[in-house]
Order: C-alpha cells, then sequence, then structure tokens
C-alpha cells in the first residue's frame, strides 16, 4: 500500500509539473508562464528546475527522512518537478512523466526501507541514535509564534508573547491533568503552548486593517483572470493529487515539514495537527498570490491537507475525500483570499515572518539534534564531525541548506565509525 500510494502520488505530480498545472518548488512557480507563454524553451526550463530542486532533495529531503523513517514530502515533490520539467511537450512528456515520476515515488519507499535494513547490518547501527536529531524540534517547535511576532511587532511584544507561551506549557505541565466524568484528561504542555502563542500571534496581526485604497490583490486577481481561470480548469486533477496526499499522511507514511514529521514519528498527532495549520497559516499568502500571478498551483495547495490527514490518521478513503475538497475549496476561493488579504495587511505580512521564524527554528533545533546524535554515535568525536561540517559548509561555493547539516552531519559520523571499526581504528 505504501509503495503503490507513493508510486501514483509521484506519477500525478510529474504529470503534473510536465503540463505546467502545479510545481512544488515555490521558486519554480513564478518561472513556469515564461515558458507556458512561449519565452522559455523546454530546455532552459528542466536546468533551471534541477539547479533550484536537485540539492534541496538530497541535501534535505532524503536524510531528513532516514533520521526519521518517515518521508518527508520534499524527497518526492521537489523531484517529481525536475522530472516533469525534463520530459518533453505532447502526450509522450505526459507518458514519460507518469513513469518516471510514479517510478520515483514507489523507489524513495523501497528505498528508505532497504537503508533501514542495511544498517541493521552494519557492525555499529547507527540509526537508532538518528532519532535525536529531531529531539529539540519537539522541545522548541511552540516558540515560532514569539519568534513571528518579534520579527513584525518587536522585541518587546516577541518577548511577551514567548513569556505567556513559556508560562502557559509550565501551568499544564503541572496542573493539565483532570478528571471528567469517568475519564482522566491530560492536556499535553507544548500543545496548549504553541495554542496560545498562536492565538497571541493572530491576535496582533488582525489590529492591523487595510485602508480603502489597499486593492493590491484584489487588483491582481482582475489583472490575471485567464491565468486564475486556468488554475480551475484543472481543479479536479489538483483535487485528485490532494486527496493522495492526504491519504499518505493518514497512513502516516509521508510528512509535510520535519516539524511535524518529528511529532508524528513520537506519536503526537494533536501538535502536529497544530503545527500544520500555522504553517498553512503562513503559506496562504504565498500560495494564494503566486497562483493568481502565474496560472500555476501548488501540488499540496497551501498545506491544509496535511492537518486533514493527520486528523483523519488510519482512515485513508476519508482522508482522500477530505484532502480533494479541501484543494476544491481553496482553488475556488482564490478571489475571496486576495480580498481578505487587502483587509488584513498584517496577517499577509505576518505570513512571512511565519515562515522566516520556522525555517530560522528548524535550523538551530535540527543542529543541535544533529550533534546529540552525532555524540552519541561516537560521544569521542561526534561533536567535532557535526561541528567541522557546518563551519566547511560556510566556505563552500554551493553550501548545503542549513538545516540539512545537522542530519547530513550525523550521518557522515555514523559512515565514518563504522570505517574506522573497519580498519581497527574504533571501538564502540
Amino acid at each position: 500500500m505504501k509503495v503503490f500510494i507513493l508510486a501514483v502520488l509521484g506519477a500525478l505530480a510529474a504529470i503534473l509539473a510536465n503540463r505546467g498545472i502545479a510545481v512544488f518548488n515555490d521558486g519554480l512557480r513564478p518561472i513556469l508562464p515564461e515558458f507556458l507563454e512561449g519565452r522559455m524553451n523546454r530546455k532552459a526550463l528542466a536546468a533551471t528546475s534541477f539547479a533550484m530542486s536537485f540539492g534541496l532533495v538530497v541535501g534535505f529531503g532524503i536524510p531528513i527522512s532516514i533520521a526519521a523513517t518517515i518521508i518527508l514530502i520534499h524527497s518526492v515533490l521537489l523531484a517529481t518537478d525536475i522530472i516533469g520539467t525534463w520530459c518533453p511537450d505532447g502526450m509522450k512528456g505526459t507518458v514519460l512523466a507518469g513513469i518516471f515520476g510514479g517510478l520515483w515515488g514507489g523507489g524513495i519507499a523501497v528505498g528508505l526501507e532497504f537503508i533501514v535494513d542495511l544498517c541493521k547490518l552494519l557492525p555499529v547501527n547507527f540509526l537508532p541514535s538518528l532519532r535525536l536529531v529531531g529531539a529539540p524540534v519537539v522541545a522548541v517547535f511552540c516558540d515560532f509564534p514569539a519568534l513571528t511576532v518579534a520579527y513584525q511587532y518587536g522585541f518587546k511584544k516577541g518577548g511577551l508573547t514567548f513569556l505567556v507561551t513559556f508560562l502557559v506549557r509550565q501551568l499544564v505541565q503541572y496542573h493539565g491533568t483532570f478528571r471528567l466524568e469517568s475519564a482522566n484528561i491530560a492536556l499535553n504542555p507544548e500543545g496548549m503552548a504553541l495554542l496560545i502563542g498562536m492565538i497571541l500571534m493572530i491576535f496582533y496581526a488582525t489590529r492591523e486593517r487595510g485602508g480603502e485604497n489597499d486593492t493590491s490583490n484584489t487588483t491582481l486577481v482582475a489583472l490575471f483572470s485567464e491565468r486564475v481561470k486556468r488554475i480551475r480548469s484543472n481543479v479536479l486533477l489538483l483535487a485528485v493529487m490532494g486527496g493522495l496526499v492526504a491519504a499518505a499522511v493518514s497512513l502516516t507514511i509521508i510528512a509535510g515539514d520535519p516539524i511535524s514529521l518529528q511529532l508524528l514519528a513520537e506519536g503526537k498527532l494533536t501538535e502536529a495537527a497544530l503545527t500544520v495549520v500555522a504553517r498553512g497559516l503562513g503559506f496562504i499568502p504565498l500560495v494564494a498570490t503566486t497562483a493568481i500571478a502565474t496560472g500555476v498551483y501548488s501540488p499540496i495547495g497551501m498545506t491544509f491537507i496535511f492537518a486533514l490527514g493527520i486528523g483523519l490518521t488510519g482512515k485513508p478513503v476519508l482522508a482522500f475525500v477530505a484532502g480533494g475538497a479541501c484543494i476544491l475549496t481553496e482553488v475556488f476561493l482564490l478571489d475571496v483570499l486576495a480580498r481578505a488579504m487587502d483587509k488584513f495587511p498584517g496577517m499577509r505580512a505576518c505570513a512571512d515572518n511565519i515562515r522566516t521564524a520556522m525555517t530560522k527554528i528548524l535550523e538551530v533545533a535540527l543542529f543541535v539534534g544533529g550533534m546529540l546524535a552525532a555524540n552519541n554515535i561516537a560521544p569521542e568525536f561526534g561533536f567535532l564531525g557535526v561541528t567541522g561540517l557546518y563551519i566547511l559548509n560556510q566556505t563552500a561555493k554551493k553550501p548545503l541548506v542549513s538545516m540539512a547539516v545537522g542530519p547530513i552531519g550525523a550521518i557522515i559520523v555514523g559512515l565514518l565509525v563504522n570505517i574506522l571499526y573497519a580498519m581497527g581504528l574504533y571501538f564502540p
């Protein structure tokens, strides 16, 4: 089932990319109209797609997937962007994109299991230690609302949000268990802290109101009405894609980001869903604006399908229906969302800061997690290995994405330990 769903998901995603209907890479979406309207050829588009996405696949998506044994969606959809843009135009290209996309999606599932099995055969099995890569993520994921507020409204309001978030966490930690009729209910400290932080973040953002003359997004819809129609004409394909993603999430096959991935790996479904909803708020302006301006959508929409998948864990059929309905709703509400962004400019700015805050927190959390995992693998030199990679990466001509340094460093330390063991230079 896992291989089948990922194969179908990969095939459809590659077809959508080949036909210019939807691509996952946010940076590639604004470039596609150049190709669709004849100002860029297929060869240039393919080269651009490869340059934008390949490094993220091998340096970010795959290492994080190995560390958690749940597949990060980037591992699949960034690659299908490349596959789809490299395949030729016409029916031949569509068929080839579907074949190669399906092989990649299914291959990721089989390949990840193969790597896990292979690690178990090594003299020093470092895979259990890799789970520590995501350990700090769980502890710090509720910090991002405070950081978002700090970016947008300054240190004082950000600090106040952090203080309230921290106090709520501690109160729930020690007083969050109560009895309701015959059942004991225990609130989760991190989940409640995140919820309160998000409420404060939205409170600050919605206090900013747009003026009567602020109609930039509404004007954008009117200006690019034909491109909006193009998205709506392909809405059924997009809905099927959304349904497949939601179904895969409901089976805990994939996750949409490293934070929810780690929470899912630990069985913390409520916290994972809250994180995904918060992330979705950050992607509404980005996805909506680029969709309106380019006529190209995202295969995962505004990312709320991940929350639906988590909420319907173990119910893939219902998740498929809900995911499809979510994408349909998003597409047909594009003009409504544009007007809402004009009315609440604070939310529009907040969305950019949410993405920035999440990225910063992940960079720190995954680097610290990589250090912890590497030290657990090799207490003698684990810290040295990851720190060395981080420093050297800063001087590279084509550095790795900062979020990937920790996971990749831990994996390199694990492989190095086995090589040294075979040479008689290391004994665990």
